[in-house]
């Protein structure tokens, strides 16, 4: 049974884009020295660079409610007003990120509050409030009490719920979810079929997460798949094979999304991004963190989106990889690839060489790559041997982009430039 076409009308269209990461708020093509940091534990992240950091910390500031916020909040409110604001111009996305040192409280568009319009809030991350989480744990294990804010201000549906609330939302849903790494492309999946159904006009959508506690980072070294190399070294290493060169960072990438026709983009002339097809996959295995050799989750939600996006696979010009570093799920993926695509083989990349494992952000920030790669027809090279981001032997024009996370669960979206 395959998936009828979405009507002429019922097309998602990307309006705009935010994200944050250890390359701050915008992507280049050029990285000498390797973007990541050492943590106080020891071990190499991919943290927020300070000019990012300093937007941050003015965001906090810019609301008396926000101080009190997760950093997981905190990046996502960041990412989505630099997205709105990237509907009106990549210009007014740069001038926001701007005032952002300065504390403005400024909400960057008048997308959000069209008139009649219906827009709708869906944010992916796997852990959510983490840091505020851990603050009050630690404070009821010392004083055997919290405060009455502990559990507002921890729950995973406060993550999306303070977006809408900076955004001016008025009405529509307000959703959280929660699938490990492949959080984001959930929220992503939701947005995609309201938006086809008609229950929403607009969307904003995408994934958060600030990990780089010592709780999360001490569970991620316990597993066995932390990297040995040093933060000046390019610790993180997708598709090298041995030694697993897994490497948290934080972030958050958000999407402005509409509902449009094929018909309005063609006589508008402009270039556009369109988001074709989300598919999801699960395998039923005994280790939740493990995978099957031949990644049978990834070959599901690939196919699954191929087939939503009503296109052929050869059709597929390159593959925004999941590929953490860690050799079992680096050769599954691939693995799965050779599975789907066969002989047609599409350009492989990576952005978690720049960026690190982001967890529940990581396939957005992975989707925002996809969309700079489309827009410049331009990525940036390892400075290390790897099978990821090589020459493409023609210009790009549709990329799949994978996710997979801890249960055996995967997912992946096709997007194309018209």
């Amino acid at each position: 049974m395959t998936n009828p076409a979405p009507a002429d009308d019922a097309v998602v269209v990307i309006r705009g884009r935010g994200r944050v990461s250890a390359l701050g708020l915008e992507l280049g093509i050029n990285y000498p020295v390797s973007p990541f940091t050492a943590h106080p534990t020891g071990v190499p992240v991919a943290a927020l660079p300070p000019a990012t950091e300093a937007a941050l910390a003015a965001l906090r500031h810019a609301h008396p409610a926000y101080r009190q916020l997760d950093r997981t909040v905190l990046l996502a409110l960041l990412a989505a007003r630099l997205a709105m604001a990237d509907v009106e111009s990549p210009v007014a996305s740069c001038q926001l990120s701007g005032r952002f040192k300065s504390g403005s409280s400024e909400r960057p568009s008048n997308w959000q509050l069209a008139t009649g319009n219906r827009m709708a809030i869906s944010i992916g991350s796997s852990r959510g409030a983490t840091g505020r989480l851990e603050e009050f744990h630690a404070g009821f294990l010392s004083e055997g009490s919290v405060p009455a804010a502990a559990s507002p201000l921890t729950t995973l549906g406060n993550v999306a719920s303070w977006v809408a609330f900076d955004a001016g939302q008025q009405g529509a849903a307000a959703l959280s979810h929660s699938s490990t790494c492949s959080s984001a492309f959930q929220a992503l999946g939701n947005a995609v079929a309201w938006l086809r159904a008609g229950m929403a006009d607009r969307f904003l959508a995408g994934g958060t997460e600030a990990p780089l506690t010592d709780f999360t980072l001490a569970q991620m070294r316990a597993i066995g798949i932390y990297s040995p190399y040093a933060a000046a070294d390019w610790p993180c290493r997708p598709g090298v094979g041995r030694p697993s060169t897994f490497v948290l960072g934080e972030g958050a990438a958000v999407f402005a999304l509409e509902r449009g026709s094929r018909a309005a983009l063609q006589a508008a002339g402009e270039p556009a991004f369109l988001l074709e097809g989300v598919g999801f996959g699960f395998e039923a295995i005994g280790s939740k963190t493990g995978l099957s050799p031949e990644g049978s989750h990834f070959q599901q939600a690939i196919r699954e989106a191929i087939c939503q996006a009503h296109v052929a696979p050869e059709t597929i010009d390159a593959v925004v990889l999941h590929s953490p570093g860690t050799p079992a799920g680096d050769a599954a993926e691939r693995a799965a690839l050779r599975a789907v695509f066969g002989e047609h083989q599409p350009l492989l990349l990576s952005n978690k060489w720049l960026s690190g494992h982001t967890l529940g952000a990581s396939a957005a920030l992975s989707l925002d790559f996809a969309l700079h790669v489309l827009e410049t027809q331009q990525w940036p090279t390892p400075p290390f041997a790897t099978d990821v981001n090589g020459p493409a032997p023609r210009p790009l024009r549709r990329i799949l982009v994978n996710a997979a996370g801890f249960g055996g669960n995967a997912a992946s979206v096709i997007v194309t430039q018209v």
